[in-house]
């Protein structure tokens, strides 16, 4: 061999050993395991349902992007905010309301029981996230009422491995700046984490119309201070106990009529839960979980208290996962305990869901299934049984398909019940609950570093709950049970790795009808999507992101349009020094000027540079 290429030959084996180590990690990324699903630990290729799992390296190249922002690039998944960050966000699941997804911390409701959704979007920082689950479809015969649109599960951080420090600094556009910090590990049988962030920016002017009776030409900023932490001991094989805590608070300025006013929201979200986790057998495992959740909002005018609505979730469960030789079992009973107390006293300020929730999947040759039926109770209006189906078929290695069905429903809010401002608008304590049938099909290719999917859906949603003037012109209003909602559409995805380039895109069609006018359900789009490339190149890694949406109407009479949009960011990273990296992130970065909702402003190009020190 000639001299000059023994060193390249010693290279060899080194660089085929990094490739296949990248490979293995990249077909690890594409092939998850899910809880959320099933309420099971499943790889994503064994599921019969339509999935997402965000992994913390998206995560960390967030930067001064929003978790409603993260959410929004994922398939079936549109968000919007009302303004600044801070605002009022919503999430809507293929084609469904805002209430219509059901949001979990780490297993346990998280939300407003007076409006009857998540809304404090903003005060889950994506620094205090270590991955999300997104489980597209109904799964009320899983999780009860309000998965009538899918499960979106944020798991915060948790230790694991050698003990380690990480921490972060960044600033950027709008006087934005943020900290994160924290440690994590586990010995001896113990795992431990904690985690602090703190956030703050001067933000911009969140009503951008100076028609409109709140405008007010001022910046609406935030700040936010969040911590997580967990802890648990495996005390035997097979056999943990275990705590985790998430605590945010922040405060945000926000527009309102008069417009010369000073309005704050101060918002509160908390989330404790425990667990039991005993594998009595090599078959039997059973889980104990106690958890509560608190959502405490208060509206601040000129710095006076105008307005306190408080949610408390008391939720208790025991699951038991049974393995046997005709597949895997699932049994379990819930309980959920929610009250609310504020300026607004309402006759009925608590209620009770008990539930029992049963399900199986399993596998034969090429065959797979799936089954859930789930009771739920409810002291306010009685009790709703909800089940799905699906069953998935194997062609070959990489070609399997997917069709299923399945009922799901959503109670009505306290607002919605009983709500009463003294000679305006009031609730209605004859609501029926809103209740949907869903219908879908997929086709996946899978190979070593590819993933391609295409799920066609189609979901009735009956009784929706909207809030009415009693007589025309009137402006006091009511809710009623009005009409309903035919949500086709179909989804495209990939994620894969082409040469060392890192590929995700989806592409999504949706026809959002109200069923009996054929109107196009307001703020939703009929063709959006995201995609994104990315590469790392030694020390340094890349990352380009589009998203891009048409055209939407504001309101429920198609009469205000809003032009169709498309925006580009960056991300950038050099690893310099063993676990230290500085990063940088540029949303928006041809500036465009585009409208989430009627009057409301959005961000223009923005920058958010930091230095991160993460052992790996």
């Amino acid at each position: 061999m000639y001299p000059r290429l023994k060193p390249m030959a010693a290279l060899l084996p080194l660089i085929f050993t990094v490739q296949a180590q990248a490979e293995t990690l990249q077909v690890a990324r594409l092939d998850p395991i899910m809880v959320t699903a099933t309420r099971q630990a499943m790889r994503s290729s064994e599921l019969l349902s339509d999935v997402t799992v965000v992994e913390s390296e998206e995560l960390a190249q967030a930067g001064q992007s929003t978790l409603g922002d993260i959410l929004a690039r994922q398939p079936g998944i549109e968000f919007y905010s009302q303004g600044s960050n801070g605002a009022t966000g919503s999430v809507f699941m293929r084609g469904t309301s805002s209430g219509h997804t059901l949001v979990l911390i780490d297993g346990i409701r998280a939300g407003s029981a007076t409006l009857n959704q998540m809304s404090s979007w903003s005060r889950i920082p994506a620094a205090q996230i270590e991955r999300i689950e997104i489980l597209r479809g109904p799964a009320s015969s899983l999780y009860g009422s309000d998965a009538i649109g899918g499960v979106i599960q944020i798991f915060t951080r948790k230790g694991d491995g050698p003990f380690k420090v990480n921490a972060e600094v960044a600033g950027g556009s709008y006087d934005t700046s943020s900290a994160t910090g924290g440690f994590s590990g586990s010995q001896n049988g113990w795992r431990y984490s904690l985690n602090a962030n703190t956030y703050r920016t001067g933000g911009f002017n969140s009503i951008k119309n100076p028609k409109s009776s709140a405008y007010n030409n001022d910046r609406d900023g935030f700040e936010n201070q969040s911590l997580t932490g967990g802890l648990a001991y495996a005390f035997a094989p097979g056999h943990e106990a275990g705590a985790s805590i998430f605590y945010s608070d922040g405060e945000s300025k926000y527009d309102s009529s008069p417009k010369a006013k000073d309005y704050r929201n101060q918002l509160a979200v908390s989330n404790f839960s425990t667990y039991l986790k005993n594998a009595f057998t090599s078959n039997w495992t059973s889980t104990l979980r106690l958890g509560r959740s608190i959502d405490d909002s208060k509206n601040l005018t000129n710095h006076v208290q105008s307005g306190l609505f408080r949610t408390d979730q008391d939720q208790y469960s025991w699951q038991n996962d049974i393995r046997t030789g005709i597949g895997n079992f699932l049994l379990g009973v819930e309980r959920l305990d929610q009250s609310v107390s504020g300026t607004s006293k309402y006759p009925v300020d608590s209620r009770t869901i008990d539930s029992v929730l049963a399900g199986w999947n399993g596998r034969y040759l090429s065959h797979r299934l799936q089954a859930n039926l789930r009771y739920d109770n409810n002291s306010q209006f009685g009790d709703k049984t909800t089940g799905s189906i699906a069953y998935g078929y194997r062609f070959t290695q990489n070609w399997r398909a997917n069709v299923s069905y399945g009922t799901a429903f959503k109670a009505p809010g306290f607002n919605d019940l009983y709500y009463t401002q003294p000679g305006g608008s009031y609730g209605n304590p004859d609501l029926l609950p809103e209740s949907s049938r869903n219908r879908e099909a997929s086709l996946h290719y899978e190979t070593g570093l590819h993933h391609i999917s295409l799920t066609w859906y189609l979901n009735q949603v009956n009784n929706l709950i909207s809030w009415n003037p009693v007589a025309p012109g009137s402006f006091i209003y009511t809710p009623v049970n009005v009409g309903k909602a035919r949500l086709e559409g179909a989804a495209l995805a990939y994620e894969g790795q082409v040469g060392n380039f890192n590929l995700q895109a989806n592409y999504n069609y949706l026809d959002p009808r109200d069923a009996e006018s054929g109107r196009q359900l307001n703020r939703r789009a009929t063709n959006y999507g995201a995609a994104s490339v990315g590469q790392q190149i030694g020390s340094w890694e890349w990352r380009v992101e589009l998203h891009a949406s048409d055209r939407r109407f504001d309101d429920a009479a198609n009469s205000r349009k809003m032009s169709g949009y498309a925006i580009t960011n960056l991300y950038g990273a050099y690893n310099f020094a063993g676990n230290w990296s500085v990063f940088a992130r540029v949303n928006n970065v041809f500036d465009r000027n585009y409208e989430l909702v009627a009057d409301y402003a959005t961000p223009a190009t923005n920058a958010f540079i930091g230095i991160r020190y993460n052992p790996k």
